[in-house]
């Protein structure tokens, strides 16, 4: 191992989808990589897709950090109207539209900056880069927002038929790292999409072990099984370096000061562990039906509540949504809200359950607080990451594993008895998520599982 005075600067470049969930871990990536080893500055290559506004965000999280740069990348024409009938097709084929600006930006890093680029770090869906660094000499280091088990499944998909799209009726599956069999009810949309979304998938897989190495933002104290089973399936070395997260929170753009401290101040006036919190992410909303069914079982869990609903009805317009004198109940046991501050209402002390749709960040944000989760998943991969919860590693209460856009109404009689037993403090998951807590922040300590697989990465990546 080089030490810090043999060792010379050297750059990396990061290459980020602009969605959120994706994007947010991955500049926390880059800066945990630059407070580490200042021997190491991060270009990072911003993406926008087409129609989109300028990113703010990523420029105002990294204002602090020097060592970290922003170069935009120009936008490429959008993919066809054909194309969008899957997000990840869209997503792939713009990614791959962008090839040539990417290697252009990078040419142009390569010539005018002081310093060797030593690896790219890119992101799931931007995997056509690996041509790029290929072509230039560089390594390809793939980042992935998700986790082990995730990656145990696209590796599945690389051996299947690229024109195999799964169907509910496959007989169950065996995953490398998995324990239990894995019903297909759970895989991801994109697996069962025939306008281009499984094919996005078996091109994306086919890549990874195009990578010299394969960062996720788990820790190995959860998923150390995962990991072996991959590695004996001769994967690139996984670095497990999670979790990553960002504690300060992702910027809420319909929550001003006020409605924020609003709802600070309504949780310091609760007693402890004993609200529940509702939250779905940002693409998580639910139809007239499903949020009257929500609040029906809220109204009967006679549970506190923090309910996100994202439009939050008014005396206007309750009738239509929700049922008759709820808003009335709210005031005294309840709070409902556009946004909620995710990070701060997960900390709190009031906050003693959350109602979550299952999105990595989400999940790692609940292990981080020692919050049990009731599992409601939407979209993406958040049906498998509801099944790992519940049936791999006891962390979670379920309401359901399965349920996804489209899906039957989850009624409030089960929503209820969800509830009542998500916050019931004898329940064994209750437990187990404080222990998890507990081997979460080991692992980022010095001497921790995460914080040496952080230096591993870095001493190869600048070896190589």
């Amino acid at each position: 191992m080089a030490t810090d005075q043999m060792r010379n600067k050297a750059e990396l470049i990061f290459i980020p989808s602009p969605a959120v969930g994706h994007l947010a871990s991955t500049l926390e990536f880059a800066k945990l990589i630059t407070n580490r080893d200042n021997h190491l500055s991060i270009t990072v290559l911003s993406i926008r897709f087409p129609y989109t506004p300028p990113d703010t965000y990523t420029t105002t999280l990294l204002a602090s950090h020097p060592q970290i740069k922003l170069i935009d990348v120009p936008q490429a024409e959008p993919p066809s109207q054909e194309v969008q009938k899957s997000p990840e097709h869209y997503i792939l084929s713009y990614m791959e539209s962008l090839v040539p600006h990417v290697k252009a930006t990078i040419q142009n890093i390569v010539s005018s900056y002081p310093n060797p680029v030593v690896g790219l770090v890119i992101d799931f869906f931007c995997v056509p880069m690996i041509d790029v660094g290929n072509e230039l000499g560089i390594p390809s280091y793939l980042f992935l927002t998700s986790n082990v088990g995730f990656l145990g499944l696209m590796f599945s998909i690389q051996k299947r038929q690229i024109e195999d799209v799964f169907s509910n009726s496959d007989p169950e599956l065996l995953i490398p790292g998995f324990s239990n069999l894995v019903p297909p009810r759970v895989l991801p949309n994109a697996c069962f999409n025939q306008d281009g979304g499984y094919v996005a998938y078996h091109k994306l897989a086919a890549r990874f072990r195009d990578t010299k190495g394969i960062i996720v933002n788990a820790f190995s104290e959860l998923e150390q099984d995962a990991i072996d089973a991959l590695s004996d399936d001769h994967s690139p070395p996984i670095y497990a370096i999670g979790p990553l997260l960002n504690l300060k929170g992702h910027p809420s753009p319909n929550l001003d000061q006020a409605k924020h401290d609003l709802i600070l101040n309504w949780l310091d006036e609760q007693p402890d562990s004993s609200v529940v919190f509702l939250g779905f992410g940002s693409r998580g909303t639910f139809d007239p039906s499903q949020t009257r069914e929500i609040a029906l079982g809220l109204q009967r869990s006679g549970v506190r509540f923090l309910w996100a609903l994202r439009s939050p009805p008014t005396t206007d317009n309750e009738e239509k949504n929700l049922p008759e004198g709820f808003l009335e109940l709210a005031e005294g046991r309840g709070m409902l809200c556009e946004w909620a501050p995710q990070v701060e209402v997960l900390a709190h002390k009031a906050i003693g359950g959350f109602l979550s749709h299952c999105g990595w960040n989400s999940i790692l944000e609940s292990f981080w607080f020692g919050v049990p989760i009731l599992t409601w998943p939407i979209y993406a991969e958040q049906q498998l990451n509801a099944f790992m919860m519940v049936k791999e590693w006891g962390l979670a209460v379920e309401l359901r594993v399965d349920y996804r856009k489209g899906s039957a109404l989850v009624v409030a009689e089960e929503i209820e008895k969800g509830l009542k037993h998500l916050m019931d403090k004898d329940n064994m998951v209750h437990k187990k998520v404080q222990e998890m807590k507990e081997k979460a922040r080991k692992a980022v300590l010095s001497g921790g599982s995460s914080f040496i697989s952080v230096r591993k990465l870095i001493d190869d990546m600048i070896s190589s």
